[in-house]
């Protein structure tokens, strides 16, 4: 096989993602075409045999709905996980269970990305937080990344929901609340989805590099740091991790 077709959704974390899978393609000799969109319009072209690699499922909770008979994983590229954290790190407070009682030194308005809504309503129920007068000021991803990288060092202190990996853990600053009662839900894992049949048309060699590989939250979180902050493409960010100049050493 020489040419396949791969997909990603619109965000730099899965563009970051992929570009490190298309470098693994094109050193076999393959050259993929690109497809980017919505979620759920991959997922549908991807039922349809119309996407051969999918980059990259959070399973088993985030993606489930992207899993469908014949479909195959491939990988364990690197452990996503939804975080809470403080907009400074060297704040007293290292649990969720203790935001309850916090004064006007922290925000009581939790700027909240979409992606997150769902989790941080099971966070305000499982800590009592809206009786303590905790709100979530919900936004589109990535006006409440702005607003949240805005916010860093600011005062008062912001609760900030995240996904991890981003920019903004690499960027530093931010301290990571416990979760005792897990509200956030579990860590997941990020896995490669192809069509059904692909796997016995590819060469064992690329399956093995592809199943292989090893990524981590903070490799991607360097990537899209390098993107957003930097000005970098996804292909240099991922020329720069391969040539150890992302991160250091």
């Amino acid at each position: 096989m020489t040419s396949l077709t791969l997909a990603y959704p619109d965000s730099t974390i899965h563009e970051a993602t992929a570009a490190t899978i298309i470098r693994v393609l094109e050193a076999n000799d393959v050259e993929p075409e690109i497809v980017t969109g919505p979620k759920q319009a991959l997922a549908d072209l991807l039922r349809k045999h119309e996407i051969d690699i999918y980059v990259a499922a959070w399973l088993p909770e985030d993606d489930a709905d992207l899993l469908s008979p014949g479909i195959t994983q491939l990988g364990r590229l690197f452990r996503p996980e939804a975080c809470c954290c403080i907009s400074d790190e060297n704040s007293p407070l290292a649990s969720l269970s203790e935001l309850a009682q916090a004064g006007p030194e922290i925000s009581h308005v939790i700027i909240t990305p979409q992606s997150l809504e769902k989790r941080m309503e099971r966070v305000l129920a499982a800590y009592r937080l809206a009786d303590a007068g905790f709100t979530l000021d919900v936004l589109p991803d990535e006006e409440a990344l702005a607003k949240l990288n805005a916010a860093l060092g600011s005062t008062p202190q912001n609760i900030m929901p995240l996904f991890q990996p981003c920019f903004l853990f690499h960027q530093g600053g931010l301290r990571i609340l416990n979760d005792p009662e897990k509200a956030l839900g579990q860590e997941q894992e990020a896995t490669l989805l192809l069509r059904e049949g692909l796997r016995d048309e590819l060469e064992t060699d690329l399956l093995d590099e592809l199943d292989e590989l090893m990524l981590s939250a903070k490799i991607i979180s360097a990537m899209d740091y390098a993107m957003r902050v930097e000005g970098m493409s996804a292909d240099e960010a991922a020329e720069a991790w391969q040539r150890g100049k992302l991160l250091p050493r």
